[in-house]
């Protein structure tokens, strides 16, 4: 195979990663966005969304499709549900003060490890994905004087990947409509500008804080249940996550959802090629060196606003 089609696969396959980490770092921006609230707990939601898709496939009959679409549907509930349940119970109490949650949710965090590792063990363990048709790629040459389509050997991606990809999409554009042009997104973009005038025109902000903090776990918990069939469910795979959900949301810019969605895009597609051209190994350096590079010149990230 020449280079092109091996980079066309390997890019579909960071697209794959790019999809999972953009659902994920979007909840995470979503939280500091709205309530100024770094949440290291995050990538904990991610691996309960794993861990119960798991639990839920597990117990539900009618065939892997109908398990998965259950999964789908009732992980990323009851991660949400967790989450208002901190938010009331924890973060509330303690005023969102930033020193003290992020305190608060590194022991949410192991808590939530320590509770999964005694209920649901130390193995990992797989997901049946509802679909996984291998699918040959066309790849398009110069030939005789004029494009030919030829299909090259070993060419291919599962319609599992592809349906990630598309779910991820439709999920981030309803995401982004909530936030435009729902009025639960306008009470977020208000809370998010100034709580305390919020708090006076009679919007309930701390109501406004644990859905936004239910909706960034649910979120979190959506990517773990599509990235299980591919990767197995584990009580300690939330620290990878977190760590790049960090990065994308660091280079993309704390608050700005866009700015996530694209620096996800990088992330993920750089990691894919250069993971499959050279080693995984290398794309967390390049990643890490971004990092470094976005922190010194330019400490708002690529689509942060300057502080005021």
């Amino acid at each position: 195979m020449d280079f092109g089609p091996y980079l066309m696969l390997a890019t579909l396959e960071g697209a794959v990663l790019a999809a999972v980490l953009a659902l994920m770092a979007s909840g995470l921006s979503l939280v500091f966005g709205v309530m100024r609230v770094v949440n290291v707990a995050h990538g904990e939601f991610y691996m309960l969304g794993a861990v119960f898709a798991w639990w839920v496939t597990s117990f539900v009959g009618g065939g892997p499709a109908l398990a998965f679409v259950a999964a789908l549907i009732f992980a990323p509930l009851i991660v949400g549900a967790l989450a208002v349940l901190a938010d009331i119970t924890i973060l509330k109490r303690l005023e969102y003060d930033p020193e003290r949650t992020i305190v608060a949710t590194i022991g949410l965090l192991y808590i939530m490890q320590q509770v999964t590792l005694m209920t649901y063990g130390a193995d990992a363990r797989p997901v049946v994905p509802p679909f996984n048709a291998r699918l040959a790629l066309p790849w398009l040459e110069w030939a005789d004087g004029g494009l030919q389509v030829f299909w090259p050997w070993g060419l291919s991606i599962t319609s599992y990947k592809l349906f990630v990809i598309i779910a991820a999409v439709i999920v981030l554009l309803g995401l982004r409509l909530m936030m435009t042009r729902s009025r639960i997104g306008l009470l977020m973009r208000a809370s998010q500008l100034d709580s305390e005038t919020a708090q006076a025109f009679g919007i309930p902000v701390e109501r406004v804080y644990a859905l936004v903090f239910g909706i960034g776990a649910a979120l979190a918990a959506l990517a773990g249940v599509l990235i299980v069939p591919i990767q197995q469910a584990h009580y300690l795979m939330g620290g990878d996550a977190l760590l790049l959900s960090f990065i994308v949301v660091i280079i993309g810019g704390l608050g700005s959802l866009g700015g996530t969605i694209v620096a996800a895009l990088l992330i993920g597609l750089s990691d894919g090629i250069i993971s499959v051209f050279f080693s995984p190994t290398l794309a967390k350096i390049i990643a890490t060196i971004l990092v470094a590079l976005v922190l010194v010149f330019r400490p708002q990230g690529l689509f942060g606003g300057r502080a005021r």
